[in-house]
């Protein structure tokens, strides 16, 4: 089977600005079901295996998308650096909510796409995100969470808040790369603003998509609990555990190899066989 990729086409959101995406998908004359990736926080498309994922996906005969939000740090010049942490410094919810907005309403219409076949699949942040848009369009008929955070108000508490409002910003170190990365209060105020619409515990009890909840038993990012949590919300939604699975289910970046990490293997394989059972 001949897999078409086409890399690093770009979208216009007026409401943010231009980013990138990625399609992966078999050669054939079949409309697919569209899959879309939602990367987490400090997150890109091109991190790690996220590519030999989106192989994978293609092979089982979806049309797969993973971008970068257009306010994720990268950039269109360079889209696997950190290169505009101004832009990471004024990312927030309503930005990640309208680029992924941007991503379906362009790719729905691909005359290879199958409309009435939807699914989003969110990694840690990017399932909060995931969750609210899949409770907020109807067009979402499958809805994947790795890694899943359960709430959004994921911010500085106590005195490390009113320093973040006193000074306007809060850094935090990238482990990998030792960037001090920037978050300005406007993220928080932009939370605040429509903190009804950002309630993941709501839209989780609300969403009608099939649902599957995915997590590793050693998450050493996001507890275990969110992801009971989030199928005690949804009681039709499947919860499926890997053993000894970290954050990134063994992905970290660079990836080198030309094979996919054992916990991300089973992440793909159970996603493709749920997609294919339900949607």
């Amino acid at each position: 089977m001949k897999l078409v990729k086409e890399i690093n086409i770009v979208l216009e959101n007026p409401e943010t600005k231009d980013f990138l995406a990625d399609t992966f998908y078999p050669e054939t004359n079949e409309k697919l079901p569209l899959v879309i990736f939602v990367h987490g926080y400090k997150g890109y498309k091109d991190w790690g295996a996220w590519n030999l994922m989106a192989e994978k996906f293609a092979e089982a005969g979806f049309f797969f998308v993973k971008f970068n939000f257009s306010h994720n740090g990268t950039t269109i010049n360079d889209p696997e650096n950190f290169a505009d942490l101004e832009a990471f410094g004024n990312n927030n919810y309503s930005k990640e909510l309208s680029d992924l907005n941007v991503v379906i309403d362009h790719f729905v219409k691909d005359i290879k796409v199958d409309d009435q076949k939807i699914v989003l699949i969110g990694h840690s942040r990017g399932g909060g995100i995931s969750i609210i848009k899949t409770c907020e369009d109807e067009r979402i008929n499958g809805l994947i969470t790795l890694a899943s955070v359960d709430t959004l108000e994921r911010f500085p508490t106590e005195q490390k808040f009113e320093q973040w409002k006193e000074n306007g910003v809060y850094y935090v170190e990238n482990g990998r790369t030792k960037q001090q990365m920037p978050h300005y209060y406007q993220f928080f105020e932009d939370f605040k603003k429509d903190e009804h619409r950002f309630d993941v515990e709501r839209s989780m009890e609300m969403a009608k998509a099939q649902v599957l909840i995915i997590h590793g038993t050693n998450d050493e990012s996001v507890n275990l609990k969110n992801a009971e949590h989030l199928h005690i919300l949804n009681p039709t939604s499947e919860l499926y555990l890997i053993e000894n699975a970290n954050h990134t289910f063994g992905a970290k970046e660079p990836w080198e190899d030309n094979v996919l990490p054992k916990g991300l293997n089973e992440v793909v394989e159970k996603s493709i066989e749920f997609i294919k059972q339900n949607i």
